[in-house]
């Protein structure tokens, strides 16, 4: 059974994870819990009495450490946080002679955490310098691989399932039609950023069903298994005609891995430009450079949705965790 096909993916373990985008019926199913969370927060605040949540960040949060903690405290659950960079530096290579930095390997952290905890959160980012290694998810895949209880991806190298799951709640809540037009545009940044919200973005809303146009500079192309089935457009004015959901991200190339590429036009996201689509709703994960990646006016705007989007992060974990503690 693939990952890629289930909300809950299950390992030769037995355990169920949350790693990637589930089949559509799975992903409406999750839209659906998520919002009647919303609605109804305490209406299982006893399921989780008695156990344990570990969130372990390898990288800053701020929305998912947030929004993580408050939907496991509407369960009932104990959370426990841990800045893993703070302390010794974790090992995750195979048969490696460890007599540098790094103390502890994952092997044995992953397990000793898994007596702590009945489920395990990982947030962790690539290094932009080794696509390989970075789109081996090597951080996630090696704590799916030695834990013995379940696994959540608050962001991984490569994905970002949650804020895909969040996004796709604060468009179905929006949306006038059952089938709007979804892009996906990239915007700039002064500094070289993740391919994760992206990636996990295109691969939820194709994963859903829905059609969506990818919109980028040339050089900035997603990997093609996260694009395929998507519209792919190099000319913005292009892409955003009769839009009815603009979702701005900047990412760094993956063909020139990692690299901030020249890009001869502005690809900001200005009034200008949103009038170019069918009145469409502004939409985007956070943290966002106001000016840089969107001009004030449509940050600002009635029809910015990027407050929604964050509230939305609670009750997207919250479905999450309400599925995994059926089965702990």
């Amino acid at each position: 059974m693939s990952v890629a096909h289930t909300v809950l993916a299950s390992t030769n373990t037995g355990l169920a994870h949350f790693t990637q985008a589930p089949e559509p019926k799975k992903i409406h199913w999750l839209i659906e819990k998520g919002l009647h969370f919303k609605n109804h927060p305490l209406a299982q605040s006893h399921l989780g009495q008695g156990k344990t949540l570990a969130l372990i960040f390898f990288n800053p949060s701020l929305r998912t450490r947030l929004s993580s903690h408050k939907a496991a405290m509407h369960l009932g659950l104990t959370v426990m946080s841990l800045n893993a960079n703070e302390g010794w530096q974790l090992e995750f290579e195979e048969e490696v002679i460890m007599n540098s930095d790094r103390a502890e390997h994952v092997k044995e952290a992953a397990q000793v955490i898994s007596q702590y905890a009945d489920i395990i959160g990982i947030r962790s980012f690539p290094t932009l310098t080794n696509q390989e290694k970075d789109y081996a998810d090597q951080v996630l895949n090696k704590f799916t691989q030695y834990a013995s209880v379940p696994i959540i991806s608050l962001e991984s190298a490569i994905r970002h399932p949650l804020q895909s799951l969040a996004d796709l709640m604060t468009i179905n809540t929006f949306k006038t039609t059952p089938n709007p037009k979804i892009v996906l545009t990239w915007a700039p940044h002064p500094k070289a950023l993740p391919q994760a919200v992206a990636n996990s973005f295109a691969e939820w809303v194709l994963a859903s069903g829905a059609e969506l146009t990818i919109a980028n500079p040339s050089g900035y192309d997603l990997a093609p298994e996260f694009r395929q089935g998507a519209i792919q457009c190099h000319d913005q004015a292009q892409a955003f005609a009769d839009a009815d959901f603009v979702y701005a991200k900047n990412w760094s190339s993956f063909e020139y891995y990692g690299q901030n590429l020249p890009v001869e036009q502005d690809w900001q996201i200005t009034p200008e430009k949103m009038a170019w689509t069918n009145d469409a709703y502004f939409m985007h994960c956070l943290p966002v450079r106001r000016n840089v990646v969107v001009a004030d006016a449509v940050l600002d705007s009635s029809k910015s949705l990027v407050i929604e989007q964050a509230n939305h992060r609670t009750f997207a974990m919250q479905a999450v965790l309400h599925e995994i503690l059926q089965h702990v």
